[in-house]
């Protein structure tokens, strides 16, 4: 186990991800978590995290910088800094940066691990392939 208690920028587990490079700042591969996880998301004009699950995780997305489409289940709404979506663990939910510009999230997760899949990608089925209609 990693005893890190202070986690800078450098320090951070870096992840490729769809156009995009995700922060774990906080996850036991970069310090002492076992009940928690914070990744810093940087999301380009007109990208996203498509709809998907997390069977084991509860999640919230906190907004920084810019605007996010956040759907929860076939809701949404248009998150700004300092607002937030809770997503139980199970649940459906998607993120798109559907404005001009970049838009900088931090999506705080618990546990810190999973037995089962971390993500199940479920923007091929129905409903989720219908509720964006032209995007």
């Amino acid at each position: 186990m990693n005893a890190r208690r202070f986690v800078t920028a450098a320090d951070a587990l870096q992840e490729e991800y769809k156009g995009r490079t995700n922060y774990w700042m906080c996850r036991p591969e970069v310090c002492e978590a076992r009940d928690i996880q914070v990744c810093r998301a940087i999301l380009p004009a007109g990208e996203g995290h498509n709809f998907h699950t997390h069977p084991e995780l509860e999640e919230v997305i906190y907004v920084l910088e810019g605007e996010v489409e956040q759907w929860v289940e076939q809701e949404y709404r248009i998150l700004r800094p300092g607002e937030v979506a809770h997503i139980p663990k199970g649940i459906v939910h998607a993120t798109f940066n559907s404005s001009p510009n970049d838009a900088v999230i931090l999506a705080i997760l618990s546990p810190a691990a999973a037995t089962g899949p971390f993500l199940v990608d479920v923007s091929n089925e129905e409903p989720w392939r219908s509720l964006r209609p032209g995007k």
